[in-house]
């Protein structure tokens, strides 16, 4: 099942399950820097939101690193970072990062793979999901980046800006995405400063590529600095996975965890709300 909670500035709103995925549960992160407002429609800080294809988890007993983290909410998924008492220092190590395959990523990713990466049921509930949270269709002055793009970003179908970026590491595949204006090649485990200036996008997304990124705090910082004051980032993810080229903190837990692991780095790269 794919759960998304959600996070509207000053008040806490629920959004619907969205059903019964098969072979996929997915999740999806969202956030936003504590800045300023929305060009287009409403103010308050950077949110991040999160939700999971599981529906409870026990944390009693886990000996994954979830266990530094004092979790007081209870144990359900779609509230287990609420009220979190992270610890003061990242809690992972150099070797949570590494890979089965240390090769180039850029070998791993030359040929270009025009598949999808989740299941059906799965690509329409985030597409769903973007529906609800993306500003209009074609409003003046909005900007979206579609970090670790690929051929297809799931936005609703006909959904244009004058502005959406796609980064990604297959010059073919980005190539044949329709809804991107322009785009660039770049492997973020290599070069972690993302070619944009301040302040220059209001939406980021990240579909299920958030597990791959060596240097996610890196990459988080650099988020935060190119979202417009108030923008949103989203970072949607997956119980599937290249596993040879997913960092092992990643591989080696769970769907709970997941949800775990990427909130800590929207807390520890600062400038973004709570993660939820």
């Amino acid at each position: 099942m794919t759960n998304f909670v959600g996070l509207r500035l000053h008040t806490r709103l629920p959004l619907p399950v969205l059903g019964d995925v098969s072979a996929t549960a997915t999740s999806t992160t969202l956030s936003r820097a504590v800045l300023k407002k929305w060009n287009w429609r409403v103010k308050g800080p950077r949110r991040m939101l999160l939700g999971l294809g599981v529906s409870f988890l026990s944390m009693a007993g886990s000996k994954s690193f979830i266990a530094l983290a004092r979790i007081t909410a209870g144990p359900s998924v779609d509230e287990i970072l609420k009220n979190v008492e992270w610890p003061d220092q990242f809690p992972f190590k150099e070797e949570d990062f590494q890979r089965f395959d240390e090769t180039p990523d850029s070998l791993f990713y030359e040929a270009p793979r025009f598949v999808t990466h989740i299941d059906d049921p799965a690509i329409a509930a985030l597409t769903k999901y973007y529906s609800k949270v993306f500003p209009p269709s074609n409003t003046p002055g909005v900007s979206i980046l579609d970090m670790c793009s690929s051929w297809v970003s799931h936005f609703p179908s006909g959904y244009k800006q004058e502005l959406v970026v796609g980064l990604g590491m297959n010059e073919e595949e980005l190539k044949g995405n329709p809804v991107l204006t322009e785009y660039a090649v770049q492997d973020l485990n290599v070069n972690t400063k993302l070619p944009f200036a301040d302040n220059s996008f209001d939406i980021i997304t990240n579909v299920v590529s958030v597990d791959y990124l060596t240097k996610p705090l890196d990459v988080f910082k650099e988020m935060c600095r190119i979202l417009k004051p108030g923008g949103l980032a989203i970072m949607s993810f997956s119980n599937r996975c290249f596993w040879t080229k997913a960092i092992s903190i990643w591989t080696s837990t769970g769907d709970a965890d997941h949800v775990m692991i990427v909130g800590s780095y929207f807390h520890y790269a600062g400038g973004f709300e709570p993660p939820q």
